[in-house]
């Protein structure tokens, strides 16, 4: 049974989703500020008892959601699924700069919330029990301890990124389709005007480009390609 933790100062649609959720199999906890969210990471850090996935809301008191996901990456590797206000597409690209897995927008359906926390834990899932040998490159990834080398340096990438490589690397010198690489490393189709995948090769090519110059090509109306 997936074990979530639910960060929103929404107590009332909170206790909603805790219990829609319990009923579809998934234990939820919730907290109600950015300081508890990241004192409950961190009591739970490295124990049996970790949560799976951490769905965050932007706008909390104490310490904002986008504040949260900048302090993440010393506290934990957990995947992130935000909560954004509807329209407010910028606070969703900067999320998805800052590391987070995926987003739904509030008000959200239930129903939307339980698929996106399947999806994301069953692609972190299978790609922690992939063992598939992949192409020799200066580009090493640990698919066991899900560990990225470039040059023998080790470079920190969120689990979406480390997914995207893996899928990139595999099919190397080949074009990818975004809608195939949405499938495959999002876990759902590719819908008009969702930026998520453009700006998660984005921040990857960022961290890339110290060791190429062009790392990942964009190729217009098909898709992208792993140079590297």
């Amino acid at each position: 049974m997936p074990h979530i933790l639910l960060g929103d100062d929404d107590e009332e649609l909170t206790q909603l989703l805790q219990e829609y959720l319990h009923n579809h199999g998934v234990t939820c906890d919730c907290v109600h500020d950015g300081e508890a969210v990241i004192q409950r990471l961190k009591a739970v850090n490295n124990q049996t008892a970790a949560y799976d996935l951490l769905v965050l809301d932007i706008m909390m008191p104490k310490i904002d959601g986008l504040s949260v996901l900048r302090q993440l990456p010393n506290i934990s590797d957990i995947p992130v699924i935000m909560l954004t206000a509807k329209g407010e597409e910028i606070d969703r690209i900067i999320g998805l700069e800052l590391g987070a897995d995926d987003y739904i927008t509030k008000p959200c359906n239930p129903r939307e919330l339980l698929a996106r926390i399947n999806a994301v834990i069953k692609r972190t899932n299978a790609a922690a029990s992939e063992h598939t040998p992949l192409p020799e490159s200066r580009l090493t990834l640990d698919q066991n301890q899900r560990l990225c080398q470039i040059d023998g340096i080790e470079l920190q990438v969120t689990g979406t990124e480390f997914d995207l490589l893996v899928a990139l690397l595999k099919q190397k010198g080949e074009v990818v389709s975004k809608a195939w690489l949405s499938e495959h490393v999002l876990q759902r189709e590719l819908q008009p005007f969702d930026r998520s995948l453009d700006v998660h090769v984005s921040r990857l090519r960022k961290k890339l480009q110290p060791f190429h110059d062009e790392p990942i090509k964009a190729i217009r109306g098909k898709g992208y390609q792993l140079v590297l």
